[in-house]
C-alpha cells in the first residue's frame, strides 16, 4: 500500500434542511452501494436517503468494486458500506457555523484530451498525436478547478470540496494500493491550511493525465500538488456568502440500452477499439445482450443547491464536452458536475464520439449505453438546477 484509501463527507445544515455529500477512493460506485450506503446513513444519523449524493474519485488503483458479475472485492465493499455511512456521521456532527466561498482556477497541465482524431474518419483512445496519421484532439478538456468551501467564525478555512475531471489512472496495472492523484491532492491542500478536502471527479470519460503529444506523465504527487495550488488560488478569488438556502433533488431516469448488430458485438466494426484480450469479451458480451434486451437500466440524476452554488451529479463516465454544456446551460447558477455519482453506467459518449469509435464508444463492459444517453442525462441536469431556482 503506497497511501490509504478514504472515505470523505461534507455536510450542510440550513434550519431543518441537511444535505451531504460522501466522496470513495474507488473507481466507481454502483447503484446497489449507494442505496446501501443510504440507507445506513439515514439509519445511523438520521439523513433522508435522498439528501445525501455519493460518488467516487475514479481512483483506479484500489480494490474492485465493479458489477457482480464483472470485478468485485464483496468483503471491501461491504466496509466501504460502513466506513462511508460513518464518514457521513462524522460531518453531521462537526457541523458549526460557517459561510460559503466559491471559486475558481484554471489548471492546463494535468488533463488531456485522450481521444485522438485520425485521417480515416476515426478517433483512437490513448492514440498518439506523433502518429503521421493523427489530425489532432478529438474534442477539449475542461481545465476549471472549482472549489466550494466553508470558514468558521474565526475566518479560517474548515475544508474545501474541489471539482476537476480527469481520469485517475495512476497505478493501475502495478498491483498497488493508492488513493492516486486525489489523495495526494488532499494532503497537499493540508499543507496549505486547508485541514479537510474532498476531491469531486467531473465528467472524465475522455479526459486523462497522458498528453498524446508525448510529454512525460506527471506523477500522482506532481498532479496533486498541481491542483492544490489551482484549488488555493481559487481560495484567493473566491466569493463568500452566508447561505439564505440549500436544497436538494433528484430525477431517477429509464434509459435504453444499446441495441448491437453481430459485427458491434464482435468488435468489428470500424472505429472498434478494444483493450483487453478477446477471450474477456466472449466472456462478458452475451451477458451485456442479454441485459440490453430485458428492459431499460435506471440512471440518478440528483443535484443538490446552497444559494446560486449546485452540485449536479451524472451516474457515469460522461465525456466533457456534456458537462461544460451542464455548466453552461445552468449558467447564472455556479454549477460544479460531479462524475461517477450515485450509480454507473459506464462510458457516455457524445453522439458524435459514437460515429468516430474508439475505446469509448466500442460495445463491451464499459461502454453499453445507448447513443441518446448523454444528452438525456445532461438535460436531466440543467432542468434540475433550474428546478430548484423556482
Amino acid at each position: 500500500m503506497l497511501d490509504p484509501l478514504y472515505a470523505r463527507a461534507a455536510a450542510f445544515e440550513l434550519g431543518a434542511e441537511r444535505i451531504a455529500i460522501v466522496v470513495v477512493d474507488t473507481a466507481l460506485i454502483q447503484a446497489v452501494d449507494v442505496a446501501a450506503i443510504r440507507r445506513k446513513t439515514t439509519l445511523d444519523h438520521g439523513l433522508p436517503t435522498d439528501r445525501l449524493l455519493v460518488a467516487a474519485t475514479h481512483n483506479h488503483a484500489g480494490p474492485a468494486v465493479d458489477d457482480p458479475a464483472f470485478f468485485r472485492d464483496h468483503a471491501y465493499v461491504e466496509s466501504m458500506v460502513v466506513k462511508a455511512a460513518g464518514a457521513v456521521g462524522l460531518a453531521l456532527a462537526a457541523l458549526e457555523p460557517a459561510e460559503i466561498g466559491v471559486g475558481s482556477a484554471f489548471e492546463w497541465n494535468v488533463a488531456y484530451n485522450r481521444r485522438v482524431r485520425m485521417r480515416d474518419g476515426t478517433t483512437r483512445t490513448h492514440g498518439s498525436l506523433q502518429d503521421p496519421n493523427a489530425l489532432g484532439f478529438e474534442g477539449p478538456i475542461d481545465p476549471e478547478v472549482g472549489v466550494m468551501a466553508a470558514r468558521g467564525r474565526d475566518g479560517k478555512v474548515l475544508g474545501a470540496i474541489v471539482n476537476f475531471a480527469c481520469h485517475a489512472g495512476h497505478h493501475w496495472d502495478d498491483g498497488v494500493i493508492s488513493a492516486g492523484f486525489p489523495g495526494a491532492m488532499v494532503r497537499q491542500l493540508k499543507d496549505r491550511g486547508v485541514p479537510f478536502a474532498l476531491f469531486l471527479q467531473g465528467a472524465a470519460g475522455n479526459m486523462h493525465h497522458q498528453d498524446p503529444r508525448g510529454a512525460p506523465e506527471k506523477s500522482a504527487e506532481e498532479i496533486g500538488k498541481l491542483l492544490a495550488g489551482a484549488a488555493a488560488r481559487a481560495l484567493e478569488s473566491a466569493k463568500w456568502f452566508r447561505p439564505k438556502r440549500i436544497a436538494a433533488a433528484s430525477r431517477t431516469l429509464s434509459l435504453a440500452y444499446r441495441q448491437v448488430s453481430s459485427e458491434e458485438a464482435r468488435g468489428a466494426v470500424k472505429g472498434a477499439q478494444r483493450f483487453e484480450e478477446k477471450g474477456y469479451y466472449d466472456r462478458k458480451i452475451p451477458g451485456l445482450i442479454a441485459r440490453s434486451k430485458a428492459g431499460p437500466a435506471l440512471g440518478e440524476v440528483q443535484v443538490l443547491r446552497i444559494d446560486e452554488v449546485a452540485i449536479a451529479s451524472q451516474p457515469s463516465e460522461s465525456f466533457a464536452e456534456l458537462g461544460l454544456r451542464i455548466k453552461e446551460e445552468t449558467w447564472p447558477v455556479r454549477t460544479f458536475v460531479a462524475g461517477y455519482a450515485n450509480g454507473m453506467l459506464g462510458y457516455i459518449p457524445t453522439r458524435e464520439a459514437f460515429r468516430r469509435g474508439g475505446y469509448e464508444s466500442t460495445f463491451g463492459p464499459p461502454s453499453f449505453m445507448a447513443p441518446e444517453t448523454g444528452d438525456q442525462l445532461a438535460e436531466a441536469a440543467v432542468a434540475l438546477v433550474k428546478e430548484l431556482s423556482r
